[in-house]
């Protein structure tokens, strides 16, 4: 695995990874490619910087693999999870020799539905010593613990293996019994990751929502959320925190979910013990800023960094004590500010080094930040998971994000704007496949998810499948997308779906007015959100589309709504969606007889985020309407479809059904 180094010094150093371009492939070998999984979907080293520990999903799961950096021993499988039972989602290091990692499944329960449970695991690197770390409820317990809790700090002090742990604390109370206990709520408790002792930190709490450690094995802040008697969250948290060596909680700020992503109220994220203040999010302006606030009684405020026309959104933390070196934010590219001055250092090294792959994400360090774990990518190249060596100056390739598409040529992704119908810029980026002219193309209009989120510059595995087909791809960040703050937000996607149907509508009309999408050959795809709108944007305008694909769509606003009505979130879903007349006209199920262009659905059974009910009535009111439809439902998959076959399957038959219905060659 260990085979390319390169050195940092000036820009000689250049990395070369492009491999020799592969004859053209039939279409279910370009699907079976593009569908084939990441090969790591997370990464850590070791303290020592020897191993490194890598998440990698396989056709019957997921495993963890350890790679050995010095070349002593073969890379070996520790740890894995079939996916009938769920699939681990990251891993750490608590020694140089343990390994801890977090799982999840689901259950699809008889009321509830598909329930999300989590647990966390610790094993050797030797793949010995697997053990839970998570505690467990019993026969006495008055309900089962979802949430298994989750890794807050590696460093708990002089304990050696300990880390720091939250945990949801289940009532276990029995008439006549001393065993039992009343304690209920998410409290913080320091594992033992080799003996399993434990010890409580925090005492649980009712409310308690989150915990931010200092690094160093101390909580210094605490998120408290607003419930009614039933539990059902209000939509504001509280948050406190503590001076250094006191235990008295202190009042530090309130948050309002707006549900935008701009933070109503100091948003706190991460404790810097040295600096003594912790960094969070605020509005300012119409968009999200970094500030810093001091933990010394005064919390004194500090505006870290803002711009005027995109939200800082993103902490830049390395190291197991998970240190605050820099943030990031978006506009045409991602873009990051260290403040660190020898990491800025470094980016601008790795950015001369890797001309290639100007995206270097910082993923992991070793103890003291001797080596650094790096995921260096581009639009064109999917990643390359490097380690650094600050002592060498050595850049080492350990392995390949996407080892299934080594060697294939990629399309450039390039940012553009439009107009939307009301004069407004529209942002939007655009992929045309390799080769061609960029006129007279069979063309996708893709809106992103969320709909609170945004598309950016980068590698897009679904994106890139279609550019290799022939298709022309664009991707607008309609108004109801966040990131250009407040104002573009608007009400957010469903409330103000008309502007943001009308922005995706728009997406397509200027392919067609530019000549990039050939007459009678555009066709919408989307996922989640993205699904919605490419069916909704049908109803709005029937003659525009002349396919619609929809991956895990909403369906019906009313129906959305209903399937919150037995969680916690009810309140805040209800709220999001509102209520009003735009349930009804906003909803693609209500308007079925208007549909002009064929529809693909595909949902998976298990899905959380989007009840896989939204795409059987989508199906059902269609076929009622007398118009053609295909209905593909996966078992066993939630919302992301993580999964190399049913991904692969969906590539190749909604290729398939667009090359029909479009009139293309197969």
């Amino acid at each position: 695995m260990m085979n390319r180094a390169i050195l940092l010094s000036g820009a000689a150093g250049v990395l070369s990874l492009s491999g020799p371009a592969h004859a053209a492939d039939d279409a279910a070998a370009v699907a079976a490619r593009f569908g084939a999984l990441e090969a790591v979907r997370d990464a850590s080293i070791s303290p020592d910087g020897t191993k490194v520990a890598v998440v990698n999903p396989v056709p019957t799961g997921t495993v963890v693999v350890v790679a050995d950096l010095t070349g002593a021993a073969q890379p070996k499988m520790v740890m894995g999870m079939q996916a009938k039972d769920g699939r681990i989602t990251s891993c750490s290091w608590s020694t140089d020799t343990r390994i801890v990692c977090f799982g999840r499944y689901i259950v699809k329960e008889p009321v509830y539905g598909p329930v999300t449970y989590s647990r966390v695991f610790a094993t050797n690197a030797d793949a010995t010593g697997m053990v839970q770390l998570s505690s467990e409820t019993n026969d006495r317990s008055h309900y089962v613990m979802q949430y298994g809790g989750g890794i807050i700090d590696l460093d708990v002090g002089n304990s050696p293996g300990s880390v720091l742990m939250t945990r949801q604390f289940v009532p276990d109370t029995q008439t006549g019994s001393r065993m039992g206990s009343d304690k209920e709520g998410v409290g913080v408790e320091a594992v033992d990751t080799i003996t399993l002792k434990r010890r409580t930190v925090e005492e649980p709490r009712r409310n308690a929502s989150e915990y931010v450690s200092d690094g160093h094995g101390l909580v210094r802040v605490m998120g408290v959320v607003a419930a009614d008697s039933e539990g059902v969250l209000k939509g504001t948290t509280s948050y406190f925190y503590r001076k250094t060596g006191s235990r008295d909680w202190l009042p530090l700020s309130v948050v309002a979910s707006s549900g935008a992503g701009l933070s109503d109220g100091f948003d706190p994220y991460a404790v810097d013990s040295a600096a003594n203040v912790v960094y969070g999010f605020e509005g300012k302006g119409g968009f999200n800023a970094l500030y810093s606030v001091s933990l010394d009684g005064a919390a004194t405020r500090a505006e870290v960094l803002s711009r005027a026309d995109t939200d800082i959104d993103e902490l830049i933390r390395i190291g197991r004590d998970r240190r605050v070196v820099g943030a990031s934010y978006a506009t045409d590219r991602r873009a990051i500010e260290y403040f660190d001055p020898e990491l800025k250092k470094l980016g601008a090294a790795l950015t001369r080094a890797l001309p290639g792959q100007p995206m270097t994400n910082i993923v992991d360090a070793s103890a003291g930040e001797k080596k650094l774990l790096i995921i260096a990518s581009a639009d064109v190249d999917p990643g390359i998971l490097y380690v650094y060596d600050k002592a060498s100056r050595k850049l080492d390739q350990v392995m390949a994000v996407r080892g299934a598409l080594e060697g294939v040529p990629l399309a450039p992704m390039k940012a553009i704007s439009y107009k939307a119908a009301d004069g407004t810029e529209i942002p939007a980026y655009l992929t045309l496949p390799l080769g061609s002219s960029g006129k007279g193309l069979p063309a996708i209009v893709m809106p992103h998810g969320g709909p609170a989120a945004r598309d950016e510059w980068g590698f897009d595995w679904l994106v890139q499948f279609y550019a290799a087909r022939g298709f022309a791809v664009i991707q607008p960040n309609y108004r109801g997308s966040t990131g250009y703050g407040s104002a573009w937000f608007q009400k957010n996607g469903f409330q103000s779906w008309k502007t943001a149907i009308s922005d995706i509508n728009d997406a397509g009309r200027w392919l067609l007015a530019e000549g990039i999408a050939a007459p009678g050959k555009l066709a919408a795809v989307g996922w989640s959100y993205g699904g919605y709108a490419a069916l909704q944007g049908e109803v709005v305008d029937p003659a525009l589309y002349k396919a619609v694909v929809a991956i895990a769509p909403v369906t019906d606003l009313a129906s959305l709504k209903r399937e919150s009505a037995n969680f916690t979130n009810s309140r805040l879903v209800d709220r999001y969606i509102g209520d009003g007349p735009h349930l009804r006209e906003g909803s693609p199920a209500e308007h079925a007889a208007r549909f002009a262009a064929p529809v693909m659905l595909f949902h998976g059974d298990l899905d959380q985020n989007v009840g896989v009910d939204e795409s059987r009535l989508m199906e059902k009111r269609l076929r009622e309407a007398g118009k053609p439809v295909t209905y593909v439902e996966f078992a066993g998959l939630d919302h992301y479809l993580i999964d190399a076959a049913a991904r692969t399957r969906m590539l190749s038959e909604s290729d398939a059904f667009l090359r029909k219905a479009l009139g293309l060659a197969p």
